[in-house]
C-alpha cells in the first residue's frame, strides 16, 4: 500500500516540478520530456529492485550512471542541472520506499520547496552571468573591469578572459556582475512637457487656426475696365463720359 502512495506522490511531484515550475519559467519542452521520462524510469527500476539486498547501493549507482550519460550528451545551464537532479531524487525516494512513509513524503516536499524558492525570479534578480566580446584587446585587469562596468552599467564581481586577440584587437570575457537599476529607472522616467511631441490629429480632422483666410485672386475676365483717360488742352485729366 505504501508503494502505491509513493508512486502517486512521485507522479504528482514530478508533474509540479516540470509543468508547474520549469515549463512556466523557462519554456523548454525538450527538457520537460527528458525530466518526465527519466523520473518515471528511475522510479520503475528503483521500485523493482527495492526488495533486493543491493537496493540502496544499486540506486546510488544508477543515480551516478544516469547523471554521467545525461550531462555529457548536451550542454545544460546550471538551473537545468538542478532540475535534472531534483527529478532523479524524486524517483529514487519514491522507488526505494524506505520507512517511515511520512519521511519520504516530507523529503519529496522539501525538494519541491527548494526548487520553488531557489529558482524564483525575486531571488538575487540583479546577479547575472554573460559572455562579453569587447572591440579592444585589453590585457590590464583594472582597465578591463572599468571598461566592462561602462559597457554593462553594472558592478563587476568577476571577469575571466576567455580570449585575448591582439591581431584583431578583440577581448572575450566571461563576466559575473550585479546589474544596476539606474538605467531602468531612467527609461521609465516621464518625458518632460517641453520635449514632448504634440499629439497628432487623426486623418480627416479639420483644425481651426487664428490666421486670416486668404481670398483667391480675382479672375481677370471679371475685372471691370477703367474708362479711357484723355487730356484736355489745359493739361488736366478728364474721363470720357459714358459708362460701358
Amino acid at each position: 500500500m505504501n508503494i502505491l502512495i509513493l508512486i502517486a506522490a512521485d507522479l504528482l511531484a514530478i508533474t509540479l516540478l516540470t509543468i508547474g515550475l520549469y515549463l512556466r519559467r523557462h519554456r523548454r519542452r525538450d527538457l520537460v520530456v527528458s525530466y518526465l521520462g527519466m523520473n518515471v524510469g528511475v522510479l520503475a527500476v528503483a521500485t523493482a529492485l527495492s526488495g533486493s539486498a543491493a537496493g540502496v547501493g544499486l540506486g546510488l549507482g544508477l543515480f551516478g550512471v544516469l547523471s554521467i550519460i545525461r550531462l555529457r550528451s548536451t550542454e545544460l545551464a546550471q538551473h537545468e542541472v538542478a532540475y535534472y537532479f531534483s527529478a532523479l531524487t524524486l524517483g529514487l525516494i519514491a522507488g526505494l520506499g524506505a520507512e517511515p512513509l511520512w519521511l519520504q513524503l516530507a523529503l519529496m516536499g522539501l525538494v519541491l520547496a527548494v526548487m520553488v524558492i531557489g529558482d524564483h525570479a525575486r531571488v538575487l534578480p540583479a546577479y547575472r552571468h554573460q559572455v562579453v566580446v569587447l572591440d579592444r584587446a585589453i590585457s590590464d585587469e583594472t582597465m578591463l573591469r572599468v571598461r566592462l562596468a561602462e559597457v554593462l552599467n553594472a558592478r563587476i564581481h568577476s571577469a575571466t578572459v576567455s580570449e585575448l586577440d591582439l591581431v584583431n584587437d578583440r577581448t572575450t570575457v566571461e563576466v559575473r556582475y550585479e546589474a544596476s537599476t539606474a538605467g531602468a529607472d531612467a527609461r521609465r522616467a516621464p518625458v518632460p512637457p517641453s520635449t514632448a511631441m504634440p499629439p497628432q490629429a487623426p486623418a480627416g480632422t479639420t483644425c481651426s487656426t487664428d490666421l486670416p483666410e486668404a481670398m483667391p485672386a480675382a479672375d481677370p475676365a471679371h475685372v471691370p475696365s477703367l474708362p479711357p483717360v484723355q487730356e484736355d488742352p489745359a493739361g488736366s485729366a478728364r474721363a470720357t463720359a459714358g459708362v460701358s
